[in-house]
């Protein structure tokens, strides 16, 4: 097994060495790689089952992944550089029904039914034209650097001249010629198949393969951008698409924020300062108006529910947000970039423990300034809450791929590398962080609270409900983001490259930008309709965006096709649940933030008795 580091593990990745024999600059015609004699039942099925479930090969050589060579569907040659290539495909039995197997493909695709083995017959393939691009370095003559690396993979039916039978031990099967590949051509074709190679008990499978060089004019450095533009198979102009849909939504957002909020203070503050010179029965006149200065006695009254989990949601928000933010600008820079495999996601669990001092100095500031007085339950469910959440569906997933005999579990010791991380690394800075929150002033507010708490009306009018403002308001987040996020979902679930980091910096901002604009202007309406209570509704609102997303990748899930094992519903949105909750922890503290400035500024200006 090759040297890998701990983000490639956590990935799924393991990466194993090959029997293949490549001497740089020798092409190789029809070399004969082995030989699986015979299958039996339990091994036929068992390759029928993965080539059905759509299992494929991912090769790398000199650190480049292998691209994906083959025809489309009009016979038009089509590279596809992500996610390597598939073991096999299967087609109709001859004689059946045109119609109804189409059918039974559309209902039982990537299933292993009763009605699969009668209707569909399955081909491995076992023969790869390697295709190795090189590079001459100027100055070097003698030098080839490789710069692209693709396989043409088919299914031949291998048979060896005079029927020669070979037991796939001795060395004379590696030397024996075969009547399936032509003389005189440079390499294997589709054109010269007789027969593909079925897959059913009995059958000895012949695998070989065939090298081929090609001069490249691209040089070294540049040779990995193919791989992540996918040869411009997605245009630019679909980024810049979803930057400007962005863009104005924030500038929408921005106008009526300027348009109502600024008119709506300046006449509220001025008309609420002049009260101050007013007599006792204009005061009372005024008063019977309703409006945001009448609650300033409970404004900052400490949240009734859960003061605790709201400062821990808060802490650990700030602390995702900060290493998402880290994370992108990395990424962008090319710090964080798929030629170092793994890098990514070690960037991303050490910018996350290393932030763990911010969440921990959040979470106390806020639950000091909430008058708590268990100070350490509240650091520790910020170390433990949303990273043990992490870690437990982690491990649950882990335990369910290791006894599918899956690639994708993890090793038991990088396992315990992790937790060590977490235990030894993230918690103590965590604790670190509030040791300062706690030792720092507290908070003031510029009123004073009163000792019982006012009485909230009813809502005016439907749409005044705090509830549907509350899962009614992310939608105009994400509709922000939806058009970029629909790459990253491609991305991280399809196995496609995703490079654009620069376009992913400008959308996240303006998310966070977005949330907070609307959860100002919400929270405003809430505190004019005399609604107090606005930590977690401020919260929540912001935080309605991770509802969202959760809510899209179950209608894209469909785009998926996938298996109808019970692990592939399991890991998806197992794992889509964790990232939704992150990102409304991320979103509902953005929101919470700038309320909580908001708030504070507005009722500073006031004059109160």
């Amino acid at each position: 097994m090759a040297s890998e580091n701990l983000g490639e593990f956590l990935t799924g990745n393991k990466i194993q060495s090959s029997p293949f024999k490549i001497h740089m600059g020798h092409d190789a015609y029809c070399t004969i790689l082995c030989q699986i004699t015979r299958l039996d039942r339990n091994q036929a099925r068992s390759l029928q089952t993965h080539i059905k479930h759509g299992y494929h090969n991912n090769w790398i050589i000199d650190n480049l992944p292998s691209a994906s060579l083959g025809l489309s569907e009009t016979g038009r040659k089509m590279v596809h550089f992500a996610g390597g290539f598939p073991l096999g495909f299967t087609l109709p039995k001859p004689g059946m029904d045109a119609q109804v197997q189409s059918h039974n493909m559309d209902h039982e695709k990537y299933t292993v039914s009763r009605n699969f083995w009668a209707t569909e017959d399955v081909f491995v393939y076992n023969h790869f034209n390697i295709v190795l691009d090189f590079h001459r370095p100027s100055g070097q003559p003698n030098g080839f650097r490789v710069v692209g690396f693709a396989v043409e993979p088919m299914s031949v039916n291998h048979r060896f001249v005079d029927g020669f039978q070979w037991d796939g031990k001795s060395n004379e099967g590696y030397t024996t010629p075969l009547q399936t590949c032509p003389n005189g051509v440079p390499h294997m074709s589709e054109n010269y198949i007789q027969q593909p190679q079925v897959v059913e008990e009995g059958q000895s499978i012949i695998y070989t393969y065939d090298v081929i060089f090609i001069e490249s004019p691209i040089p070294w450095a540049s040779r990995w951008d193919l791989y992540l533009s996918e040869d411009h198979m997605v245009p630019a102009q679909v980024h810049w698409y979803s930057i400007t849909n962005s863009i104005l939504v924030v500038l929408f957002l921005s106008v009526i924020l300027i348009s109502i909020l600024l008119r709506s203070l300046r006449r509220d503050i001025g008309r609420y300062n002049a009260a101050i010179t007013m007599t006792d029965e204009e005061k009372e006149e005024e008063l019977e108006e309703s409006g945001w200065k009448l609650i300033h006695a409970d404004v900052f009254r400490p949240p009734q529910t859960s003061p605790m989990i709201f400062a821990v949601f808060v802490g650990s928000g700030v602390q995702i947000g900060i290493s998402a933010m880290a994370s992108i600008v990395f990424s962008a820079l090319g710090f964080l970039n798929p030629a170092r495999r793994g890098s990514l996601m070690m960037g991303i669990l050490i910018f996350y423990i290393m932030c763990g001092a911010f969440s921990g100095y959040v979470s106390s500031r806020l639950y000091k300034c909430f008058r708590g007085r268990s100070w350490q339950l509240c650091t520790i469910f910020t170390a433990i809450l949303f990273p043990g959440l992490c870690f437990i569906l982690f491990l649950f997933f882990n335990v369910v791929l290791f006894f599918f005999h899956s690639s994708g579990s993890v090793p038991f010791l990088d396992i315990l590398i992790l937790g060590a991380m977490w235990c030894f690394v993230s918690i103590p800075l965590v604790f670190l962080g509030a040791c300062f929150g706690y030792k720092s002033e507290t908070i003031s507010f510029p009123t004073v609270t009163s000792t019982i708490a006012r009485a909230i009306p009813p809502p005016s009018h439907f749409l005044m409900d705090p509830r549907v403002a509350m899962f009614g308001a992310g939608m105009v987040p994400f509709a922000a983001a939806y058009v970029e996020l629909f790459f990253i979902m491609t991305s991280l679930w399809m196995d496609q490259f995703y490079y654009v980091f620069g376009f992913t910096l400008v959308v996240f901002l303006i998310l966070l930008i977005s949330c907070s604009e609307v959860t100002v202007l919400l929270c405003y309406y809430q505190l004019c309709a005399e609604n107090h209570r606005w930590w977690w509704f401020s919260l929540i609102t912001g935080g309605s965006t991770g509802l969202y997303l959760f809510l899209y990748c179950i209608f894209w899930y469909q785009q998926l096709e996938p298996s109808k094992m019970i692990v592939t519903h399991m890991l998806y949105f197992g794992y889509m649940f964790v990232i939704s909750a992150a990102i409304f922890l991320v979103t509902g503290a953005t929101g919470f933030l700038s309320c909580f400035w908001f708030t504070r500024k507005i009722f500073g200006t006031i004059k109160v008795d």
